[in-house]
């Protein structure tokens, strides 16, 4: 796989966890209707899979994944 596919897949696990988690949150807290919710599951799950198409080490692609979430963190 190539380095641009492996970052692309990594900052759309970004995405979908951010993003996902941010659906949910304005459900529960916030008091949006349950659409939100369910897509912010949905998302979740989305994050859960994406890494798995990454042709390395499971391993190695969660530590990796790790470091990238620090960095984009920041970058937010």
């Amino acid at each position: 796989m190539s380095i641009p596919v492996s970052i692309a897949l990594f900052v759309l696990a970004w995405l979908c966890e951010i993003g996902g988690g941010y659906l949910v949150w304005l459900w529960f807290r916030e008091g949006r209707p349950l659409g939100y919710g369910i897509a912010g599951a949905a998302i979740l799950i989305l994050y859960g899979v994406i890494p798995t198409f990454q042709t390395a080490h499971f391993g190695r692609v969660y530590a990796a994944f790790g470091g990238m979430f620090i960095v984009l963190s920041l970058l937010w």
